[in-house]
């Protein structure tokens, strides 16, 4: 077992089988209503690899002309983002130690080829919270670090169905995905991975 930053809490195979297929249906229904799209980054424009869509009052967005933010409409639709499935919701009053709902999840689709660099989860307001991640599919080599880029970092494998805790001294820990296995997952009709996170955006009376 590998030996994982401070705060930094790794739960396989959280979901079984059926919870995951039925965490994919809710997904699906999410995707129907707020359809996956290609994110550009800041400044240069340059699509990201993956696609990515949200539920919850806010969502994550990116583009070159405003940047990383969170908003509460669908940046291609307009409309506003649906609601967080009762399922993550539950995940969330779980493992978070967190009494505050979370306000926003992010759905990333992974395919064969798609990668995400090394980054810190920082555009929100509310860091006592952590940050909740849900893998589904295919599994994928997780990469996660300190505080600072240039600290040690360690990778493993995340499977379908686990669960990983970014909390404490390991909230603003850099993390990324270096590579897709593909096909290792038939949770999925065309395979890839999706990724789930669940966030606490804006700072609350009471905090976590």
């Amino acid at each position: 077992m590998k030996q994982l930053p401070d705060g930094i809490r790794h739960l396989p195979g959280y979901f079984d089988v059926a919870e995951q297929q039925a965490l994919v249906d809710e997904i699906r229904a999410v995707v129907s209503a707020a359809p996956l799209y290609t994110p550009t980054m800041p400044r240069t424009g340059k699509e990201m690899s993956v696609r990515m869509t949200n539920c919850g009052a806010l969502g994550w967005v990116t583009d070159k002309e405003r940047g990383y933010r969170y908003q509460p409409t669908h940046p291609v639709t307009g409309a506003a983002w649906p609601a967080i499935p009762d399922r993550l919701l539950a995940l969330w009053q779980a493992v978070a130690n967190c009494p505050q709902p979370p306000q926003a999840c992010l759905v990333n689709f992974y395919d064969a080829a798609a990668k995400m660099g090394l980054h810190q989860d920082r555009d929100e307001e509310e860091f006592s919270a952590p940050v909740v991640s849900v893998s589904l599919g295919d599994a994928c080599l997780f990469r996660v670090g300190g505080t600072k880029r240039n600290m040690p970092t360690t990778s493993f494998r995340l499977e379908s169905g686990d669960v990983v805790v970014l909390g404490g001294e390991g909230r603003l820990a850099f993390h990324g995905v270096d590579r897709i296995y593909a096909g290792t997952s038939a949770l999925l009709k065309n395979g890839g991975r999706i990724n789930l996170t669940l966030r606490r955006v804006t700072k609350a009376v009471a905090g976590c």
